[in-house]
């Protein structure tokens, strides 16, 4: 397992990453990107399981996108602009654990992602998780980290929403936000969002959306290597955390095996893109 750095300690030095500097304008699909909203950064843990907000499907622009009366959308889109996003620190409580520092556990109950430090405290990201039905339990291991990844829905998702391009570029347009951090052999990530209003809900089909802020102070401690942990709740067993996944039977291959990166369906976005 990675160990973190020295500057592991100097948590209050802001973190910065390099991109093309950009207008943060509204760009959202959701109709504005903020992301410094103060009404997500702190949801309660404890509120009552609501669904997660809808964007107006159909109508109007789509990424900033509308063609005319009978014109296709474009197969490959632009992601938007690139600002430099600064990371910033979540609050830091207490956490009595066994696991190592640097570890990351993710408590789905919860909606919070933990990443273990020294002396009985933890980092407490508020985050979104699997939806009903779409949420996993299991041990992975971060096996690449993205600056401004590209989005590719696979042919499903296309298929029931013909909008959809085959590419969009990595910007502050595109779903995965700033920073992705791929798990394992899977196409789980844990990434930003271009919509922090998600943040706090039960809203993807497997990936764990952070606020942009904070995936990138989080990947500036982590890294390959980095043991994360997806448990219902982080108060449960070893065992319980390490049994096979369970999410929907597309997040598993051939016999009731996990997927490999090449024949797993990958939508996290459905909830958003697709009309149920």
């Amino acid at each position: 397992m990675r160990t973190l750095p020295p500057a592991f300690a100097m948590f209050a030095i802001s973190v910065a990453i390099h991109a093309t500097p950009a207008s943060a304008q509204s760009l959202s699909v959701f109709g504005g990107w903020d992301g410094d909203s103060a009404a997500s950064y702190d949801r309660p843990a404890n509120r009552a399981p609501q669904a997660a907000p809808k964007p107006n499907q159909y109508g109007g622009s789509f990424f900033g996108f509308n063609p005319g009366p009978g014109q296709p959308f474009p197969a490959i889109m632009e992601g938007g602009g690139r600002p430099v996003i600064a990371g910033r620190a979540p609050p830091i409580v207490p956490f009595a654990t066994n696991e190592k520092p640097g570890t990351i556990l993710i408590d789905n109950a919860k909606r919070r992602l933990y990443l273990v430090l020294d002396n009985a405290e933890a980092y407490e990201y508020p985050i979104s998780v699997g939806r009903d039905g779409f949420t996993w339990t299991g041990t992975e291991t971060i096996t690449r980290v993205a600056d401004w990844p590209d989005w590719h829905p696979p042919a499903e998702m296309r298929q029931r929403d013909p909008r959809l391009p085959e590419k969009m570029y990595g910007g502050i347009k595109n779903p995965l936000g700033v920073k992705a951090l791929f798990l394992g052999n899977t196409l789980y990530r844990i990434h930003g969002t271009n919509d922090p209003k998600t943040i706090g809900y039960a809203a993807s089909s497997g990936c764990f959306r952070m606020m942009n802020e904070h995936v990138v102070h989080l990947a500036a401690l982590v890294g390959e290597g980095t043991v994360v942990k997806v448990m219902n709740s982080v108060g449960e067993t070893e065992e319980a955390a390490d049994r096979s996944w369970d999410a929907k039977p597309t997040a598993l291959g051939a016999g009731g095996q996990r997927a490999s990166r090449a024949d797993q369906f990958y939508d996290d976005q459905s909830d958003v893109w697709v009309a149920r």
